[in-house]
């Protein structure tokens, strides 16, 4: 059994004294048995993310977080970048890797996106591999064809136990920010695709295991018919996430209906 996870992106939002404020109202509308239920983790800015973890291991809460980058390199004269050691210090349990918003604006290529991946899991971090296609792509019917060599090239030259280790979201570029969503039987058709493709490249046992989250305008009005499909996990969620209203509600999900 698989159990769902819950990640906030808060991209480039919020300093750190509004993530402490967001961060506590998102675990106040939560209680015990929604964290038993659901995995909840935040991805807020660099900048937020030593206040974030004071926050949790002050107050012993159940939040999890993580990063939204990391430099594929452990250290040295590269301005700017962010280790794996230094993130795994500050107790990031997830990062990114491969968001369509870095491939797009900072031509992150799948092989930059592996050394990321490969970094993260070096460090003891969980790397939430980001896929997905354009809509050029997706209205081309070559989108699960896209999706399956990004896949391959991220973790290529992964061991079977790293592979185990990785969290997977499928994000349609186009339904990322924009209002359009992916329907449910969108987001099935491909996160099924990376299952398999999983179980080719692993095994049946980490293909039954791995967590396939969807990313792109989840919101807790359609999260609950996402969540209904049989190969979607969790979600990968942005602007809705900003908000620890609608994010504890996308986080009880699994008490609707």
């Amino acid at each position: 059994m698989r159990k769902p996870l819950m990640a906030g992106n808060w991209k480039m939002n919020l300093n750190h004294l509004e993530a402490i404020a967001v961060a506590q109202k998102l675990v106040y509308s939560l209680d015990d048995k929604d964290f038993d239920a659901v995995d909840v983790a935040i991805i807020p800015p660099f900048t937020d993310i030593r206040s974030i973890q004071t926050l949790i291991d002050g107050d012993r809460l159940r939040l999890t977080y993580g990063a939204q980058d990391l430099s594929p390199e452990a250290s040295g004269a590269f301005t700017g970048d962010i280790s794996g050691s230094m993130l795994h210090k500050l107790g990031c349990s997830y990062v990114l890797a491969g968001h369509s918003e870095r491939r797009s604006i900072h031509a992150e290529s799948d092989a930059l996106v592996n050394r990321k991946i490969k970094a993260a899991l070096a460090h003891e971090m969980v790397p939430i591999f980001c896929v997905g296609e354009e809509l050029s792509i997706r209205e081309s019917g070559a989108h699960v064809s896209h999706v399956i060599r990004q896949i391959r090239a991220g973790v290529e030259g992964l061991t079977k136990p790293e592979l185990k280790r990785i969290v997977i979201a499928y994000e349609p570029v186009w339904a990322i920010g924009t209002g359009k969503v992916a329907t449910p039987e969108d987001a099935q058709e491909v996160c099924a695709a990376i299952r398999e493709e999983v179980e080719n490249i692993g095994s049946p046992e980490i293909a039954a295991a791995m967590r396939i989250l969807y990313g792109g305008s989840v919101k807790s009005s359609n999260v609950a018919e996402i969540m209904a499909k049989p190969d979607v996990d969790g979600a990968l969620i942005g602007g809705a996430s900003l908000d620890p209203e609608e994010l504890a509600k996308i986080v009880k999900f699994y008490a609707q209906g």
